[in-house]
């Protein structure tokens, strides 16, 4: 195995320095409160901290450099990319994942599908400059796949949308086209959606080493946690896979960037309204209302976009009060 196999590439090659020449690197496998563990050509080990190292400072997916001889931490690499949410009440962003190439954002044919949210998922992935891919499990379960399929396909311009059933190897091949040698994809969405049972999958775990996998609720369709932590695996085809636990609430904050890519048809509209200022809600001369009136432009999708920028402008100023006084 290369470092190519394990996500290397030029932008961090860039980054070592003269001195560097004699430490590896490693990109980080899993972190929890007091250890962290990696993936190196050697195969998987179990990192050493300098004192006072705060593991919340890293994201599974991160690369690093280790001494060779016994795996002390030395630093991290910039990132190519960084997924992390707003906590509620957290003072700072949760790192998800980090140098991901392709966020699959799961989601299953039932009463979890939920444009809103998939809508927040999507923000998520177009601010980090990730691409995202919704993916519907348990289409075995349903008749028609197209109802959910088009209105997956709605939320945003050029967005690709599979329909698998993660228990088959079929899967794995309707996925191959981002699980390729040395590409990274991470998983998120709700519990009980099948994350674990696609990793599975995709992994081609066996049974003693199989992810646990938990069934939902028939009452809501709401899933139990089986996943806790946020690992690294290796995947058939030769990239890897992030896997991460459930969410089912998610709260944006410092998105603008990917709420403007998301909702493309309202932020192209914008620049006709009568009022720079314009909120699109009661102004004469809005192109945005205009669009709406003439049934061009779905009033809920307007409407959820509304919601968005509001929480997105006050978690965002929240946000960076509160870095200005950690400072």
């Amino acid at each position: 195995m290369s470092l190519a196999d394990l996500g290397w590439s030029a932008f961090f090659q860039d980054q070592l320095e003269e001195g560097d020449a004699a430490l590896r690197p490693a990109r980080i496998a899993t972190v929890h409160r007091s250890r962290m563990s990696a993936e190196t050509l050697d195969g998987p080990a179990r990192l050493l901290l300098p004192p006072k190292t705060n593991t919340t400072d890293f994201a599974v997916g991160d690369w690093v450099l280790l001494q060779p001889d016994d795996n002390m931490l030395v630093r991290r690499l910039d990132r190519r990319s960084l997924l992390n949410r707003q906590a509620k009440g957290g003072r700072v962003p949760q790192l998800i994942s980090a140098n991901v190439d392709t966020l699959f954002i799961v989601t299953s044919c039932n009463d979890d599908f939920n444009p809103a949210r998939l809508e927040r998922y999507l923000a998520l992935a177009n601010e980090a400059g990730t691409k995202p891919v919704i993916v519907l499990t348990k289409a075995d379960k349903i008749d028609d796949i197209a109802h959910y399929k088009d209105q997956a396909l709605a939320l945003q311009r050029d967005l690709d949308v599979v329909a698998v059933n993660a228990k088959t190897p079929d899967a794995a091949s309707v996925l191959a086209p981002w699980c390729g040698n040395g590409q990274t994809v991470a998983l998120v969405g709700s519990s009980g959606v099948g994350k674990s049972t696609l990793l599975n999958t995709l992994a081609d775990k066996g049974p003693e080493d199989a992810q646990l996998t938990g069934g939902i609720r028939e009452d809501d369709a709401k899933g139990r946690h089986t996943t806790t932590s946020r690992s690294l695996h290796a995947i058939k085809g030769g990239g890897w896979l992030i896997d991460t636990p459930g969410m089912r609430t998610l709260h944006v904050a410092d998105v603008s960037v990917g709420l403007d890519v998301l909702f493309a048809e309202i932020t192209e509209l914008a620049p006709h309204c009568r009022f720079r200022d314009c909120t699109h809600s009661h102004e004469p001369g809005c192109a945005v209302q205009a669009a709406v009136t003439a049934g061009d432009l779905d009033p809920a999708r307007l409407e959820r976009w509304r919601k968005l920028q509001d929480e997105n402008r006050d978690n965002t100023t929240a946000s960076s009060q509160t870095r200005g006084k950690r400072r």
